[in-house]
């Protein structure tokens, strides 16, 4: 049973400044929430409310957010607005959330080992914290559990990209065992297009058991000069069976700027609140646009 989730949040998230020059990449927000909050929607659906988030100079943001803010509360509840205020408070009892702090951005890899005095021994999830996953099967992150449940090994979420975008993410080789199931013998940080050894991409999700720790202290600095999380799991898939799950669903980049737009616009349009108003305005756009 997995019981604790870790989510990355350190980066500087420099493909959004100027505006993540004064506010993380994962506060920016998704209609009215931020980002990292659909991504601690998506761990508490999956069963999971023991969450630590690692994040960096800059991202106290992050901490104040998911904290009680009882001037901002006493002010609702005064003005009688209690809709806002359960949404505020929501916020806070979402789920059980730690902070330890990435003093120096040494790489995805350095993030996740950071985590290693809060799971301990124990097997555990990583959500990337600008990164959005759906599934009409459920959270994506519950999925992987399953199969870790059934495998009792590592399990990534993959997606298929188009070939010529391979050169943009960490691949893998190996070999379909079942339906959407891939035993992975090796990872390819960004190939050559025609080099990539398929069009099976990583997706933001993984489960790892506690023996990632080890393989993160074995793995030299690689891509600008940061200990690299695929390098780890290159080196651990030799010794370790490693699964992929090529999910049903969509991914959805929010550190992309372009991605980020499009996201807002799908998400905005599933409101029932915002939705026929947003339709609308957009088919109007597009009329005009074309005439």
């Amino acid at each position: 049973m997995i019981r604790k989730a870790v989510i990355p949040a350190a980066g500087f998230g420099t493909r959004f400044l100027p505006a993540s020059k004064s506010q993380p990449k994962e506060m920016l927000p998704i209609v009215d929430k931020p980002t990292i909050h659909y991504v601690v929607e998506e761990a508490v659906a999956s069963g999971i409310t023991d969450i630590l988030m690692v994040i960096g100079k800059g991202k106290r943001a992050i901490e104040e957010y998911f904290d009680r803010n009882f001037e901002l509360e006493a002010e609702l509840e005064h003005k009688g607005r209690s809709e806002e205020l359960q949404a505020v408070r929501d916020v806070t009892d979402i789920a059980d959330i730690h902070f330890v702090w990435q003093k120096q951005l040494n790489g995805l890899g350095d993030a996740v080992a950071h985590a290693r005095c809060h799971v301990g021994d124990e097997p555990f999830a990583v959500l990337l914290g600008d990164t959005l996953v759906e599934s009409p099967k459920g959270p994506v992150t519950r999925q992987l559990m399953e199969l870790f449940e059934r495998y009792r090994e590592p399990i990534v979420a993959l997606e298929e990209v188009e070939r010529e975008h391979v050169s943009r993410y960490g691949v893998i080789s190996g070999s379909q065992i079942s339906p959407g199931i891939h035993l992975i013998d090796d990872f390819v940080e960004k190939p050559a297009v025609h080099e990539s050894p398929s069009r099976l991409a990583i997706a933001s999700r993984y489960v790892f058991t506690a023996e990632i720790f080890d393989y993160i202290d074995k793995t030299p600095r690689g891509k600008n000069n940061e200990v690299q999380l695929t390098d780890a799991m290159r080196l651990m898939v030799r010794e370790h069976a490693m699964y992929g799950l090529h999910f049903e669903g969509t991914r959805y980049d929010i550190g992309n700027k372009l991605d980020y737009l499009k996201t807002n616009i799908v998400y905005g349009l599933k409101r029932d609140d915002l939705g026929g108003e947003l339709r609308a305005y957009i088919e109007n756009l597009v009329a005009t646009q074309m005439r």
